[in-house]
């Protein structure tokens, strides 16, 4: 199998973003947005995920996070994209339940070609330290709208904010990785009755 990797620049009067990311890795991540937070939500994907993740960020974080955590998102899907290359030989769905504490999410995803997201989560505060929880709806839209994936993430119940989104993003990760592992049954075959995704 050829390496499904890729490196992305994304260049705007708003943001300079680089992502590079190998979707057989070893779940290591280095990861530089400006935002701590998101950067500790990120390395829930990669080593979840199995992915090496490196991503470079800056933005006008003394205007708004919007753009960035945006953008990152936009980013990272056309990373995906790149990187998964044709979707030969790939399981295509991917699904993940993860809990922590009283938190507990769960995310389904399709590698289908058509974007859409359903984002059932709602927080009890508006922000999580400095970060504004409403951003993640963005970072989950670009990545959808750019990686080309159907994406259902539910919150199925939760006190705590930061508990809630962390068990969004681990079993993204967790699903993402389920999707796109190779299937040795399909080796070459794509998975559409379509022909096409």
């Amino acid at each position: 199998m050829l390496p499904r990797s890729a490196t992305v620049k994304r260049d705007t009067k708003e943001t300079q973003i680089t992502v590079t990311l190998n979707l057989d890795g070893t779940g290591r991540s280095n990861l530089n947005t400006g935002l701590p937070f998101l950067d500790h939500m990120l390395d829930q994907v990669a080593r979840h995920g199995m992915f090496d993740l490196d991503i470079e960020a800056q933005g006008a974080l003394h205007i708004d996070a919007h753009h960035t955590v945006e953008d990152v998102g936009i980013t990272l899907g056309q990373a995906f994209t790149r990187a998964l290359s044709d979707k030969r030989g790939i399981r295509r769905y991917g699904q993940a339940y993860v809990p922590l504490d009283e938190a507990l999410s769960r995310v389904v995803l399709d590698c289908s070609g058509r974007p859409g997201l359903e984002f059932q989560v709602e927080f009890p505060r508006a922000r999580i330290g400095d970060f504004d929880v409403d951003l993640f709806y963005e970072f989950f839209q670009g990545f959808t709208n750019h990686a080309l994936v159907t994406l259902h993430i539910d919150n199925l119940r939760g006190r705590n904010s930061h508990h809630i989104i962390e068990t969004v993003f681990k079993p993204f990760g967790r699903a993402l990785r389920m999707a796109i592992e190779c299937d040795p049954r399909m080796e070459e075959i794509l998975p559409s009755t379509k022909g096409s995704l």
